[in-house]
């Protein structure tokens, strides 16, 4: 007898291939920013605690991977430009598992500073070439959830590292290291087959071009030459770096400051960022929806005013009950901004995968720039406030308000353009 199953459709086969995609993506930001990133934030304590580090010594190194993100977003292209993305992709996320391994060994501060920095690095070039890989394979109208889909991994992250941190610390610092060096190998091997091939992404491109309305065509075509863009990107550009920097203090010193700086001790801290967690895993897909359902531009601004309140709150207020509220709503805002914003770049870049590209990695430079200054200056006031987080979260709110007294401006401006340049 022959089989009776019908075969799976077309569409069908497409769909499943996506959700492998995204799922490729998902393993890798949680790997590269979500743990290699997050998860140094609740072992600040400990590392001053168990005397590997002393305090000012370890807010500098969770600088040092801003500090390595920077470059990785400025390597990320010439590196895919040599060898193909998913192979890059797979590569950084090795060296991110030996970086963890690596910091199981506290030879130094030098030592650590360079791993810290290469786990930057390599974060860097996946942020930058993750999305590019991906979203070309999915459909225009659902690339919002998509890329809120990708980059669930910076909220996993997070939360994972709240819940699974506490239970390694129990065996003691070192096997936590080696603990987090573990889980990254498994992500990596469990995403290795899921990439799509970079062949298959330029047969798609180029059925794609065959399948575009012949005006659209001649313009997509004419555009790649040109590296310039309109005034809207520039001020996405500035809009980015501040908001990538007001998110460094909740990031960075919100364990700090439950623990130490309210006295609650490391329990509560490590409570409070799972909370922060749960705000993160809700972000990238919540930002992503609104961003589908009301446009990636009122959404920016919906979510800068109620996070410039958010931390507001942190300033003024005491209550735990109430800090954890806002610590549920302002973990929602670091990882959630990366779609939105990459939204907004595909709104003001229509049509045309290589120019988006282009314009995602000069905004995921300047955003890396914003948060490795921002981690470094919020370091150095840290240190100059006598140890007074709150001042930290004063200046984040008054960056949001930067952000929106830009868009202002923007909407001001005379929108004039030069001759046989890009709208966008």
């Amino acid at each position: 007898m022959t089989s009776s199953t019908p075969p799976l459709s077309l569409a069908k086969v497409d769909r499943l291939l996506v959700w492998r995609y995204i799922f490729a993506g998902l393993c890798a930001s949680l790997e590269s920013v979500g743990l290699a990133r997050f998860a140094f934030t609740p072992l600040i304590p400990e590392l001053i605690h168990a005397g590997w580090f002393t305090q000012s010594a370890v807010v500098y190194l969770g600088a040092a991977n801003l500090a390595g993100y920077v470059v990785g977003a400025l390597v990320g292209r010439p590196i895919a430009a040599r060898m193909a993305n998913e192979h890059v992709l797979r590569l950084m996320m090795v060296l991110i598992a030996a970086t963890f391994f690596a910091c199981a060994v506290p030879l130094s501060f030098a030592w650590y500073f360079a791993w810290r920095f290469l786990s930057g690095v390599a974060g860097g070039v996946v942020m930058v070439l993750v999305a590019g890989t991906i979203l070309p394979h999915v459909p225009a109208a659902r690339k919002g959830a998509a890329g809120g889909a990708i980059f669930l991994g910076l909220g996993l992250g997070i939360a994972g590292s709240g819940t699974i941190i506490p239970l390694l610390l129990g065996l003691g610092l070192a096997q936590t290291w080696i603990g987090l060096g573990v889980l990254s190998i498994l992500l990596t091997a469990v995403s290795w087959f899921a990439w799509p091939a970079s062949a298959l992404g330029r047969t798609q491109s180029r059925q794609a071009e065959r399948t575009t309305p012949h005006s659209t065509q001649h313009s997509t075509k004419a555009v790649p030459s040109s590296t310039s863009f309109g005034r809207d990107m520039h001020l996405l550009y500035a809009q980015y770096a501040l908001l990538a920097g007001a998110a460094v203090p909740p990031m960075v010193f919100l364990v700090d400051f439950i623990s130490r700086g309210l006295g609650q001790g490391a329990h509560v801290g490590s409570v409070f960022w799972a909370v922060y967690g749960l705000g993160a895993i809700a972000g990238p897909p919540l930002y992503g929806y609104l961003s589908d359902r009301l446009g990636p531009r009122f959404t920016i601004r919906m979510v800068t005013v109620v996070t410039a309140l958010v931390l507001l709150g942190f300033y003024v207020v005491d209550n735990l009950v109430a800090l954890g509220v806002l610590t549920a709503i302002v973990g929602t805002f670091a990882p959630g901004i990366v779609p939105l914003v990459l939204a907004r770049v595909h709104e003001l870049v229509p049509h045309n995968a290589a120019r988006q590209n282009l314009a995602w990695t000069r905004v995921s430079v300047l955003s890396a720039s914003g948060l490795a200054i921002a981690a470094y200056g919020f370091s150095a006031l840290f240190n100059a406030a006598g140890g007074n987080h709150r001042v930290l979260f004063l200046v984040a709110a008054v960056m949001l308000v930067s952000v929106l007294l830009l868009e202002a401006t923007g909407k001001r401006a005379p929108r004039v353009a030069p001759a046989g340049a890009d709208p966008a």
